[in-house]
């Protein structure tokens, strides 16, 4: 790797982290500046609604002014925003931040403000709720006063319970402010948030356990920093990677091409140095294909050359024959000599057939054609050539609606003739094509009531110039290129072929199938 490309990469990989890092703290900050004003007007909210409840709340709760700064106003009297003054109109606690602390407020049902200064907001309403929770429990009876406790938890959002085993008292320290101030604020160390611990006039003890107090780092707000980080890295990657994909389809493209038969095309590697070395091995790899094929051009056209010089030389030798022990033979020769000249003749169509499918041709002009048609006519044209077999056309209504197809006619009726040619060549007595169409795909099944093929011969049937036996003379006719050709043909349409048994007549059936509608970038 060259060291300027990995000195590049690596000044992004830090680039990409400090713009995380910034991003999350800046997401972390935004996100819980609301979530934590939200928690502050959760909070102190059942306190300040149970204070607004009351009637004369200035003079029930006159201690409040000198430990939060309690103040009870008309709401003219403030200087609040209107956003403010319609939130304390619908009834809602208002937390805002000011120079000296936390501001809490709400508006009474006589339409004043009630107004607190805190200092710490979790430790403050802590300490204000056990304050006003024990003004009311002071004069309820011991006998009344579970009841009393509960009223108190549902209304102020809180757990309160007397405290009944030693064991569950706290340490010393915590004790020993109670008998001091009354009351102390302690984390319980085994519930892991506030408690509140309070002694009433006669002595008992209440412990108030409060909820649990602001977390930055819920659950959500960690999923939400993933996300973005995720998110961050995904179009940092797509960014990066853009360039790789951009030459890397460049190389797709080469290679479809080639697939498709142009041999002479190329890769350009640009300025990027990730897959100029790719370029040049797949520029090697496709001139060496390039260079394979024009052999095997070569190799088909002189074999069919030197196919095509017997093939003067016998028609020359009939016009030269000039004596015969006996008419018959005569006739029987030049039977003879004109059958082998139609069979080397279709011997090199064949093969002429078969080296421009091989090589990538020819270029096929798709067109939406009725395959039904196509099956009929070679059906109609195979039975009147064999008119001691029984050769038909399965096909029903279902897949007669769709059975127009994007197809090459004069292709797919040569692969359809060659199989049910074949067909009919090994069969006994019947042969029958059946088709498939659906909304996708196109199949067509030729199965006849021959011998079958073995199993183990199901894919050499289609190697060019394959022959299963020795048996094949002129009697029975091939030359190993049929089945190679209907392969090649089903290729060009995308397409497969291939062979099984037929449950239903018990021996061969050949398949082909093809997608139905060819996408634009795929056609050839």
């Amino acid at each position: 790797m060259p060291l300027k490309f990995f000195l590049k990469l690596y000044a992004r990989l830090i680039g990409l982290t400090f713009l995380i890092l910034l991003t999350c703290a800046a997401l972390f900050l935004g996100v819980n500046s609301v979530r934590e004003q939200f928690w502050q007007e959760r909070f102190s909210g059942p306190l300040l609604r149970w204070i607004a409840a009351t009637p004369h709340p200035e003079y029930q709760y006159h201690w409040l002014e000198s430990l939060y700064d309690f103040r009870v106003a008309p709401p003219g009297d403030l200087a609040l925003s209107n956003v403010i003054r319609e939130r304390l109109s619908y009834g809602q606690v208002v937390a805002r931040e000011t120079s000296i602390g936390q501001q809490v407020m709400i508006q009474s049902g006589q339409g004043r403000v009630l107004d607190l200064r805190l200092g710490d907001i979790y430790t403050d309403v802590a300490e204000a709720t056990a304050l006003v929770a024990r003004i009311h429990l002071d004069p309820v009876p011991a006998e009344g006063r579970e009841e009393t406790m509960k009223q108190l938890s549902g209304a102020l959002a809180v757990n309160m319970a007397a405290v009944q085993d030693q064991s569950a008292l706290p340490d010393s320290d915590v004790l020993e402010r109670v008998s001091e101030r009354g009351i102390s604020l302690y984390h319980h160390p085994v519930q892991g948030r506030a408690h509140v611990l309070l002694r009433l006039e006669d002595g008992t003890l209440v412990d108030m356990a409060m909820p649990a107090s602001f977390n930055p780092w819920a659950w959500p707000v960690v999923l939400l920093l993933l996300a973005v980080t995720g998110g961050v890295l995904a179009l940092a990657l797509f960014l990066a990677l853009r360039d790789v994909d951009s030459n890397l389809r460049a190389v797709e493209s080469v290679a479809i091409r080639i697939a498709r038969g142009e041999m002479g095309a190329r890769v350009d590697a640009g300025d990027s140095r990730l897959v100029s070395r790719l370029a040049v091995a797949f520029n090697s790899m496709a001139e060496h294909i390039q260079r394979l094929v024009g052999v095997q051009r070569e190799m088909i056209h002189a074999v069919s050359h030197e196919l095509r010089t017997p093939v003067a030389r016998i028609r020359f030798g009939i016009q030269m024959i000039e004596s015969a022990s006996s008419p018959e033979a005569l006739q029987k020769q030049l039977d003879g000599i004109d059958g082998d000249i139609q069979e080397l003749d279709e011997l090199i169509d064949e093969i002429l057939t078969y080296a421009r499918l091989e090589q990538g041709g020819p270029v096929f002009a798709l067109q939406e054609t009725s395959v039904s048609d196509i099956v009929r006519q070679v059906v109609s044209e195979q039975q009147m050539i064999r008119p001691g077999h029984s050769i038909e056309a399965d096909i029903d209504d279902d897949s007669e609606r769709w059975s127009l197809s994007d197809v090459e006619p004069r292709y797919l009726h040569r692969a359809v003739q060659n199989l049910v040619g074949n067909a009919a060549r090994y069969a006994e007595h019947r042969v029958r094509v059946h088709c498939q169409f659906d909304e996708d795909n196109c199949r067509i099944d030729v199965e006849d009531d021959g011998p079958g093929i073995p199993e183990e011969d199901w894919e050499k049937v289609f190697t060019a110039f394959a022959r299963l036996d020795d048996s094949r003379t002129r009697t029975s006719g091939g030359y190993g290129l049929g089945l190679s050709i209907v392969r090649r043909i089903l290729y060009w349409h995308g397409g497969q072929a291939f062979v099984s048994r037929s449950e239903e007549l018990g021996g061969a059936r050949f398949s082909l199938v093809w997608p139905r509608k060819k996408p634009m970038e795929h056609s050839l």
